[in-house]
């Protein structure tokens, strides 16, 4: 029996074919699904000592908007209908916040893979939401990352097949390698 609303969330800090096996496994869960953005702006980019990497300039180096721009377009590359999902900030690293962009009702699709996943499961068992894990993999068994990704794009390496068409189109088109390799240039 699928679920009315459904609520999934990652950072998509380049949304790679893995973001993508997520949001489609979370669609045939619900009739509708709201996909948050975790830290959607600076103010709810927190430090978490389970993956200090996450709170790095060089880790979240795409707006809000161009997440969302890119979040959109590859589900539609999927034919995925626009009525069928939206498409919210997420700001887990607040939790306080959380319930003004989502529903605390409706069924929040996880994925389990390192220690930052399972803090974030516990962040919102705490708050009282209903959680279904949908499945539980090693980072090792990842299809990719977005380090990896980013990494690919920072070294000259080729990337586009890490990410669905859609993205790597957007990418170069608004010049996002470009500042992905100049944000690694600043450190």
């Amino acid at each position: 029996m699928k679920n009315k609303v459904g609520i999934i969330h990652g950072r998509f800090q380049i949304l790679h074919n893995g973001h993508l096996e997520y949001l489609l496994e979370g669609m045939k869960k619900c009739e509708y699904l709201l996909i948050g953005i975790s830290s959607p702006d600076s103010d709810y980019t927190k430090y978490t000592a389970s993956n200090p990497h996450r709170s790095l300039d060089s880790a979240n180096p795409m707006t809000y908007y161009e997440r969302f721009e890119m979040i959109r377009s590859a589900m539609l590359e999927c034919s995925i209908p626009r009525e069928k999902f939206d498409i919210v900030p997420f700001p887990i690293n607040v939790p306080e916040k959380l319930f003004n962009y989502v529903p605390k009702e409706g069924k929040y699709l996880m994925t389990l893979y390192d220690e930052w996943s399972y803090e974030k499961y516990e962040i919102l068992s705490a708050l009282g939401c209903d959680i279904d894990v949908m499945w539980e993999r090693t980072n090792d068994q990842k299809v990719t990352s977005g380090t990896e990704v980013r990494s690919k794009i920072i070294h000259g390496e080729p990337w586009e097949n890490l990410v669905p068409k859609s993205v790597y189109r957007f990418i170069k088109k608004n010049e996002i390698d470009k500042r992905i390799i100049h944000i690694s240039k600043e450190k």
